[in-house]
């Protein structure tokens, strides 16, 4: 409903003119928000999927994230009220570099910016981070700490596990809370470099995770094969006569690509993780692997 005019009491009982529901009423900049803000911002924003749905995505998590912040900044009722209506708008980023738009959000509310300006500004984060993040986290971290946990373990080791765990998290919160702080401290100037370096950046991000993947294959995918094939007097080992001295881990390269050109075409990854261990089972009974 759009009111051109009219008065509301506040608990000071002042006057103050309400304005159309595109803008804030108190037009009053401040800065209010401190660290400790941010860091209660932050842990809530780590349950930011909790609300996750397929009409507005991640727009309740967003705005359940940032409600401290706006209860600081948003004195009025109105302009309050305003802020969650525009925070509960569809919203859709990487869930572990979104803090950064939530920071810049942040900072854009405390400096009383308009609500559409607001939303406009997210809009435009979520294809940067999300391209980023998946090629940064999925691509490249993700492998590189599960790696380094896989050495561990076939060392023997039960610590492979927890080492895992470990680094991967303190990427995932030094990452998280920077971002945070770092939008936050930026402002909208920073998101300009974003949009310039997101293309270079998701695109190194997926040649470095590309080359950890083919070195992970390369170490712990183990695929041999004992055949030998017999022709007269001659006896040719399949494996380390005819496929090393071709290419070297020929075999878990090709079961890696396979596997990957069946997940393209919409295969389950539970489904061939559970082949796979059948297919070995039964390949090393009958003599094959």
């Amino acid at each position: 409903m759009m009111i051109s005019k009219a008065t509301i009491d506040t608990d000071t009982n002042e006057k103050l003119t309400v304005s159309p529901d595109t803008e804030y009423q108190d037009k009053e900049i401040s800065s209010t928000i401190t660290k400790r803000d941010l860091w209660i911002v932050g842990f809530r924003g780590l349950f930011m999927e909790g609300n996750f749905n397929y009409e507005r995505m991640q727009a309740g998590g967003f705005c359940f994230s940032i409600i401290p912040a706006l209860k600081k900044i948003h004195r009025n009722p109105h302009d309050f009220s305003l802020a969650l209506k525009n925070n509960l708008s569809f919203y859709n980023a990487h869930p572990k570099l979104f803090t950064f738009p939530l920071g810049l959000a942040i900072a854009m509310e405390e400096n009383k910016e308009k609500p559409e300006t607001i939303n406009a500004i997210k809009a435009a984060t979520m294809g940067p981070t999300g391209g980023i993040g998946d090629a940064i986290d999925h691509m490249t971290m993700m492998p590189l700490t599960l790696g380094v946990g896989a050495a561990i373990s076939l060392q023997g080791s039960i610590a492979g596990p927890f080492v895992f765990f470990i680094l991967y998290q303190l990427y995932h919160f030094f990452v998280y809370f920077w971002l945070l702080f770092f939008g936050y401290k930026s402002g909208v100037a920073a998101l300009g470099k974003l949009s310039e370096q997101a293309d270079k950046l998701g695109r190194a991000a997926n040649i470095i995770g590309l080359g950890v993947l083919g070195s992970m294959t390369a170490a712990f995918v183990k695929v041999s094969t004992p055949l030998v094939v017999t022709a007269g007097a001659a006896h040719v080992n399949v494996q380390t006569d005819l496929l090393d001295r071709i290419l070297p881990n020929a075999l878990p390269l090709a079961l890696v690509w396979f596997m990957f050109w069946l997940v393209q075409k919409g295969k389950s990854p539970s489904a061939l993780i559970f082949g796979t261990l059948a297919l070995g089972v039964v390949g090393h009974v009958i003599g094959i692997f």
